[in-house]
């Protein structure tokens, strides 16, 4: 009973997670937690903490991992799928009909509330996790340290600066608390890896290289490049973006500049994670193929982009149990959860700076207004967050 409640739980989350990964690890604390006791709350906040230092896209690691604390394998992998299908296809038939509403001069500007209203759901993201899991006087310091340093490193325009340096902030974190460690590892501890997953997660590299320098094929060069990128990227899909436009646009110009953005807009009004935006570019960057192969685009470029993340959590997660019962594993996580909070509240700060938020004109006014009412409805707790999107929505089209 609990797995199949579990499993439709996870379609009406799919559906309903709007706001990006630190809006979603918000619904999970409230859902998956406090309403429906699936697991603690140490034990989630213990998985985002694990998923935030691997790469790849952390809401989906996060969810997967659950799956697999309650049913193993085959429950993970179900969830997996029901994730990631929904607004994996509708991004990808998006793709396939972006072109007639850009000939048709269609207006997006029932969109226009979204921007505002996410900058809250990710500002009470920041709040409910911060007052969670920041406690101590060393937790508190490096939370501030990390907000900063994350700030200052994503205004500075360098996403490769930046991919790197978010791993680095977490690790920085962990060894400091790990230092502070006195407890002695149990005699009795022991590791059991399997490295199945992780010679899978290295094949893959090597296959999808291989395959995009032997055969000068689209569809090949998509898939190394959505590969890579999944492999290598830490710190969500705000770091995947500009890195995805340099390579799609600007060095091998399969999109041009107003694709890029309309599908960039559509993503941000999907639920799901950011990373179904590549469902969108593998089929837009195929776009003179027919629709099937769009379509065949698309479901490379989700491929491409979730299989490393996947397969790195799998490799982790079971021996995840046995790992965290190390002393000086549990004490890093400490600083590791104090770093990523930091970058949450790094999030919503970008994340505002962009908006309108001039109380001297109308539309700076009704952003300033949206922001501070989304937070208190949420803060007042009686409203979920997909509702409250999708109430932003509404009002756009009206």
């Amino acid at each position: 009973m609990t797995k199949s409640r579990f499993l439709k739980d996870v379609i009406l989350l799919s559906l309903t997670a709007f706001g990006g990964p630190q809006a979603h690890m918000a619904m999970f604390l409230d859902f998956l937690v406090e309403k429906r006791k699936y697991l603690s709350e140490e034990d989630l906040i213990e998985l985002i903490a694990l998923c935030q230092i691997l790469p790849g896209p952390t809401s989906t690691q996060t969810i997967t991992a659950v799956g697999y604390k309650i049913g193993g394998i085959p429950l993970a992998l179900v969830t997996l799928l029901l994730w990631l299908t929904p607004a994996g296809l509708a991004m990808i038939g998006i793709a396939m009909f972006i072109g007639y509403l850009q000939d048709q001069n269609i207006s997006l500007d029932f969109m226009r509330f979204l921007a505002p209203m996410a900058v809250a759901v990710v500002a009470f993201a920041a709040y409910k996790i911060t007052s969670k899991v920041v406690k101590t006087k060393i937790q508190i310091a490096l939370c501030i340290f990390s907000t900063i340093a994350a700030f200052l490193i994503t205004i500075s325009g360098n996403a490769n600066v930046a991919s790197i340096s978010f791993p680095l902030l977490l690790i920085l974190g962990g060894w400091i608390t790990a230092r502070s460690n006195t407890e002695e590892k149990p005699a009795d501890l022991s590791l059991n890896i399997e490295w199945k997953n992780l010679i899978l997660f290295g094949g893959f590299f090597v296959l999808s290289s291989a395959l995009g320098y032997l055969f000068h094929l689209r569809i090949f060069a998509l898939f190394e490049n959505f590969y890579r990128n999944g492999s290598l990227i830490f710190g969500g899909g705000q770091v995947l973006i500009p890195l995805l436009k340099v390579e799609m646009v600007d060095s091998q110009k399969y999109l041009t500049d107003g694709e890029f953005l309309s599908g960039l807009s559509f993503v941000q009004a999907m639920p799901g994670p950011m990373f179904n935006f590549c469902g969108y570019l593998g089929a837009t960057a195929m776009k003179d193929t027919g629709m099937m192969g769009q379509f065949v685009g698309g479901l490379v470029g989700l491929i491409g982009i979730f299989l490393p993340g996947t397969l790195l959590i799998f490799f982790v997660i079971r021996f995840w149990e046995e790992l965290k019962k190390y002393p000086v594993v549990k004490a890093s996580l400490t600083g590791v959860n104090a770093m990523a909070s930091g970058l949450v509240i790094a999030a919503a700060a970008l994340l505002f700076l962009p908006v309108d938020t001039n109380p001297t004109d109308s539309t700076g006014l009704i952003n300033l207004a949206l922001m501070v009412g989304t937070f208190l409805v949420l803060l007042w707790g009686k409203i979920p967050v997909p509702f409250v999107i999708l109430a932003g929505l509404g009002l756009g089209f009206l």
